[in-house]
């Protein structure tokens, strides 16, 4: 009975000691979300795709000189017209009666300055006469012309050829001076804008011929960029651009760069102005592939020697390495990394303040991203 209380007592101690050796095994390491930013490469700051809003290069908003009722619309929307064409026409009968008043005007005034002509060489009147009457003449004589300009301009004409884009107002109705009365267009030459990001701009090498308006050629002959163009359900056809207006003043709102390219309708679709097209830049000849970095200031940590690092995530394991980096100027949300990445790393962005060497992470889902409040830049 002793020995079999002892073997008891034995067995159950060996069992506490297993439990309380499990127990103080440490858990293994938990993995931290966190949001991640892949810097970009060279061939990421070469080629660009960016949404452009298509235009016509040749573009007028048409509008009476004077005002009046409109009596008579003479095209319809869509319709193609030619220079010097009759658009529409206001009713000209006010202008017709002030246009007799002006002429009964001008030929009692220039009978005066005849008659004025002949008695100034005999002195029968007075210097001063005769330069008030020669004013009258000359005064009445511009407001004929005036009345005649005025008629004139009771009638609408196309300024260039082109197709009447849209009309702004119905017949019968009292228009000013100057209202738009037809959105007029020229689709044969088509523009495409978009707006080139403050990151890109500084990436550009300085050269007095880069974006040359007018043209994409360079002066050795060879295309200096290359753009293209495709549009949404014609996505096997591209079309090459043409450079025509470059902004050297930022957008004060998005801080972009307004560039303007330039391109013939297409003969296989038509394309039409408040459409969208993708367009893709090649800048592989003007952009200094060596450029420094532009990552989130997030993503740059001070280590114990207040020196910069950033946070490279093993994609294979999915831990995380400090690295040292070197650092320049600050832009917006963003810093420039001048030295010790080379492109197509993935860092972290969101979350490296809470890292350690060699720590577990994972990537954050898009929902769960904070998403900031509309007073937040």
């Amino acid at each position: 009975m002793r020995l079999t209380r002892s073997y008891l007592a034995t067995v159950l101690g060996s069992l506490l000691l297993s439990a309380c050796a499990e127990q103080t095994e440490p858990p293994p390491p938990a993995s931290r979300p966190v949001k991640v930013f892949t810097v970009e490469g060279p061939g990421d700051q070469a080629i660009r795709n960016f949404p452009a809003a298509v235009q016509a290069s040749q573009r007028a908003d048409v509008s009476f000189r004077v005002a009046g009722v409109l009596q008579e619309i003479l095209v319809r929307e869509g319709e193609n017209v030619e220079r010097g064409q009759p658009l529409a026409r206001l009713d000209p009968t006010d202008y017709k009666i002030i246009l007799e008043d002006r002429q009964a005007t001008f030929d009692n005034a220039e009978r005066n300055f005849e008659r004025a002509k002949e008695l100034i060489v005999d002195g029968n009147i007075s210097k001063l006469d005769y330069d008030r009457m020669e004013a009258n003449f000359r005064t009445a004589q511009a407001a004929l012309s005036q009345a005649r300009q005025d008629l004139e301009y009771t009638e609408l004409h196309a300024p260039f050829d082109g197709s009447i884009g849209r009309r702004e107002v119905e017949n019968f109705e009292e228009v000013l001076a100057k209202q738009t009365i037809f959105r007029f267009q020229n689709l044969q030459q088509l523009d495409l804008i978009i707006d080139l990001p403050e990151s890109l701009i500084r990436s550009l090498r300085a050269r007095e011929d880069d974006f040359e308006p007018g043209t994409s050629q360079g002066d050795n002959g060879n295309e200096e960029v290359t753009a293209t163009a495709s549009f949404e359900g014609r996505t096997n056809s591209s079309f090459q651009l043409a450079i025509r207006e470059v902004a050297t003043k930022a957008d004060p709102e998005t801080q972009t760069f307004r560039v303007t390219l330039t391109m013939p309708q297409p003969s296989e679709f038509r394309v039409l102005p408040g459409m969208t097209a993708n367009v893709a830049v090649d800048f592989s000849r003007l952009i200094t592939l060596e450029a420094a970095k532009w990552v989130p200031i997030s993503a740059v940590q001070a280590d114990s020697g207040l020196d910069a690092r950033v946070w490279l995530i093993d994609q294979d394991t999915m831990t995380v390495n400090s690295h040292p980096v070197k650092i320049g100027r600050m832009s917006g949300g963003r810093i420039e990394v001048t030295d010790g990445l080379n492109g197509g790393e993935e860092i972290v962005s969101v979350g490296a303040a809470y890292l350690s060497e060699g720590m577990r992470v994972t990537r954050m889902r898009k929902s769960e991203q904070a998403v900031p409040r509309e007073d937040e830049a």
